[in-house]
């Protein structure tokens, strides 16, 4: 008689669908002028976890970073211009417990090596949804996930719960309080002056 060696019930899937069930999501609804301070918001809320702050550009990570150190929130920015010296030190620290905040993107976070991720903060969703249920991956069974959406994500968040075919859990942050849209004209928003048209005599 043949062994089994494999037991379905405890086989392990990683298609969108089955990680997404086995991970804890939270959206917060958010203005992107605001998504800093709600970040800082649940960081003072959740000062003890271990925690990857995911962004979509080298800039964006180095500005975080200062912003939290402006508020007394020690966060290490770790990007691709960091020598590679630098990442193993990031991914030590992080490891050994003595930082709990690394802010990185998709590409280096694969390479960091970085273990026991409790939360993965979704500061700017991916611009590839599969992207996502990689993030996924590295806090499953273990964390959470919680995504800052803006009114301009709006679709990509749509795709992402196409995708794992499940809504999203939305809820407001403890705390935080919204403030009112920058004032002055978006560069994206500019119109061109239309030309007066030649009338023919």
């Amino acid at each position: 008689m043949q062994d089994k060696t494999d037991n379905p019930a405890t086989k392990k899937y990683y298609d969108h669908v089955s990680i997404a069930k086995r991970t804890k999501q939270v959206a917060y609804l958010v203005a992107q002028h605001d998504k800093t301070a709600m970040l800082e918001q649940w960081l003072k809320n959740n000062a003890k976890k271990r925690i990857a702050v995911l962004v979509k550009s080298k800039r964006t990570a180095d500005e975080i970073s200062k912003y939290l150190a402006s508020k007394g929130i020690l966060a290490t920015s770790i990007h691709g211009n960091h020598r590679v010296e630098q990442k193993e030190e990031a991914s030590k620290a992080f490891n050994a417990s003595k930082i709990n905040i690394i802010i990185t993107t998709d590409m280096i976070l694969k390479s960091l090596n970085l273990a026991k991720i409790e939360v993965i903060v979704n500061y700017d969703l991916p611009q590839a949804p599969d992207e996502y249920f990689v993030r996924l991956r590295h806090v499953d069974e273990i964390g959470e996930a919680i995504a800052l959406v803006s009114k301009e994500e709006k679709t990509a968040l749509e795709m992402i719960e196409l995708m794992m075919k499940q809504s999203m859990p939305k809820e407001k942050l403890k705390d935080f309080v919204p403030t009112p849209a920058p004032q002055g004209k978006r560069p994206e928003q500019k119109t061109k002056e239309k030309k007066p048209r030649r009338i023919k005599a």
